[in-house]
């Protein structure tokens, strides 16, 4: 049987050296090209790894090459074994 509740979950991306590149030249007002990379990085991932309609990412988090996205933990796990995932931690919180 399937667990088919969405909740949100962060994934954290591996090193990527486009990505560090531009990190460090987000400093001198590239900010808009990181943003549109990251995001469709992200976004190729998820669609990649997952079936159409059944998740939403909700922001890419840009100081750390990660995203939130609303998914259930079949999802997760999937998201886990893709290339290029780091960590896929669902979001708690904090009593």
């Amino acid at each position: 049987m399937e667990n088919t509740k969405s909740e949100p979950y962060f994934v954290f991306m591996n090193y990527d050296p486009q990505y560090a590149r531009l990190r460090s030249e987000q400093k001198k007002g590239t900010s808009d090209e990181l943003d549109l990379y990251l995001s469709r990085k992200h976004d190729e991932l998820l669609e990649s790894t997952l079936e159409p309609g059944t998740y939403r990412r909700t922001m890419s988090l840009v100081i750390v090459d990660g995203f939130a996205v609303e998914i259930d933990e079949d999802q997760a796990s999937k998201l886990r074994s893709a290339k290029g995932v780091r960590l896929v931690e669902k979001n708690q919180e904090i009593a």
